[in-house]
């Protein structure tokens, strides 16, 4: 529920958009008790904000979603080891490689330095992986990711047509919650060079592991719709994932490097770290969903979220 309403960002967003904008009705309790049937039609601000709000406007129970027909798609991921290259020469072919793909392919980057523990598989132990995750419906995959076959020796190469009943396994993300401290960037632009920086202060040698990610945006997220999505423009999303405590301490040196490019922060990817709401929404964006907040919640009794009032 909370993915979808801060925006969602899924597999295959670059040809289908935001899962925000494919909701056709939702059901929230809001702060006066009332329970609302809320559609584009019925009642467009408070839809257009609850969708991209999050959890700052009523305790939504409900959600219609209108689906899109995909069997099977073009994915996996392609691996290398960052002990071998180094890890900035995938990400400049990574940027470089962006500027020549359809909107249909979404892809992102990752860099995880994998501790040496015995529960790991042995060809990960104390190994840095980084790697290009790709996920595309058309026929053209193979040509398509060619130019990243290029790069170098892979440690592994999972790229296949797949039914979309195996495509969380292009990410292989964890079943289960992690604690862990994070944060998001969205981007005008890449600048590799400032980007290979990030990647030396939080790969091996970091005071605790690390996760990068950086999302190809665009395509159809960047179209106009009828929601509070913010930061259309960007072109990437950089997110950064620490475990610990003081993981503050190295997020806020670390996102201060591609400060030129930065627009602001994705609502989805800001897990427990940094100023409340700041960065979260344009400064139209959050005007407006102050004043729905004060139609509908003016007592700010669903405070304990990202806020969206005007004084955040």
């Amino acid at each position: 529920m909370s993915y979808t309403l801060g925006g969602g960002l899924g597999i295959l967003a670059r040809e289908f958009g935001c899962a925000a904008g494919h909701v056709r009705r939702l059901e929230v309790a809001t702060a006066d008790g009332e329970v609302r049937r809320v559609t584009p039609e019925a009642d467009p601000e408070l839809y257009r904000a609850l969708l991209g709000a999050g959890q700052n406007l009523g305790i939504v129970t409900e959600l219609e979603i209108g689906l899109v027909p995909v069997r099977a798609l073009y994915g996996g991921s392609l691996a290398f080891d960052g002990r071998v290259v180094d890890p900035a020469a995938p990400l400049r072919a990574y940027e470089a490689w962006t500027r020549t793909v359809p909107d249909g392919l979404t892809s992102s980057f990752a860099a995880v330095p994998y501790p040496d523990l015995p529960v790991l598989p042995p060809h990960l132990r104390g190994t840095y992986v980084v790697s290009v995750r790709v996920a595309h419906t058309g026929a053209d995959g193979d040509a398509l990711v060619a130019p990243l076959r290029e790069i170098g020796p892979a440690l592994s190469d999972t790229l296949r047509t797949m039914p979309y009943a195996e495509s969380h396994t292009i990410h292989s993300d964890p079943d289960f919650p992690h604690a862990s401290y994070g944060d998001s960037t969205v981007l005008r632009d890449l600048d590799v060079e400032r980007a290979g920086e990030l990647l030396r202060a939080t790969g091996p040698g970091a005071p605790a592991m690390c996760v990068v990610q950086v999302n190809h945006l665009g395509g159809a997220p960047a179209r106009p719709a009828p929601n509070a999505v913010p930061w259309r423009e960007g072109r990437f999303l950089a997110r950064l994932l620490r475990a610990g405590e003081r993981a503050r301490a190295l997020l806020d040196p670390v996102f201060a490097l591609p400060a030129e490019h930065t627009l602001g922060r994705s609502l989805n990817f800001a897990f427990g770290a940094g100023d409340r709401g700041a960065g979260l929404y344009e400064p139209e964006t959050r005007k407006r969903l102050a004043r729905v907040k004060e139609d509908y919640d003016p007592a700010n009794l669903f405070r304990r979220n990202y806020g969206v009032s005007a004084a955040c």
